[in-house]
């Protein structure tokens, strides 16, 4: 793929389905082109790698909206992976397409969750009303959008993390009832 710059995750196992296996896609074109570092991409490889989920894939790609479709339905449709997070291009420049991409993939939407991520941090800055982000399903993988800025997206990740694993169970046909526990 054109532009795309890939980073395998270090394993001594084969890609395996579970439902703690993580694909981070950070959306950049500075980054695909090798002229920003990913920062975001490593905070958010520490933080849920800390929380017990395994990245089994890094990429960064354009703010292309059929490449980051492409990344998406790859990751999804061909390898199983319960969650996909992007980080970046979720405002509203010319060149954010993540959540138009988003959308293009995803059968449904879980807008709690964007909402969430949004009410908390306008509660920190009132640039986060400009937060386009969704999150998503795509037949059993979550999908979530997150900011470009490695402190944005640590600070919206944390938000849903909560609520993440339960999420992925029912995703992935838990029957178990939703009661609070």
């Amino acid at each position: 793929m054109e532009g795309k710059r890939e980073e395998k995750i270090p394993s001594d196992r084969p890609l395996q389905r579970s439902r703690h296996q993580v694909v981070l896609v950070t959306i950049s074109d500075k980054g695909a082109r090798g002229e920003r570092h990913d920062k975001s991409g490593e905070a958010l490889l520490d933080m849920i790698s800390s929380w017990g989920y395994e990245v089994v894939h890094r990429a960064v790609v354009p703010d292309e909206r059929d490449l980051i479709a492409r990344e998406l339905r790859q990751w999804a449709d061909v390898h199983g992976v319960a969650l996909i997070i992007t980080t970046g291009g979720t405002g509203v420049s010319p060149r954010d397409v993540t959540p138009e991409a988003t959308l293009e993939v995803v059968d449904r939407l879980v807008p709690g969750m964007s909402e969430a991520m949004r009410a908390a941090s306008v509660a920190i800055t009132p640039r986060a009303m400009i937060s386009r982000a969704v999150v998503g399903i795509r037949g059993r993988t979550l999908i979530i959008n997150l900011p470009g800025s490695p402190r944005g997206a640590m600070e919206n990740l944390n938000v849903v993390l909560p609520a993440l694993d339960h999420a992925l169970d029912k995703i992935r046909g838990d029957e178990e009832d939703c009661g609070r526990t």
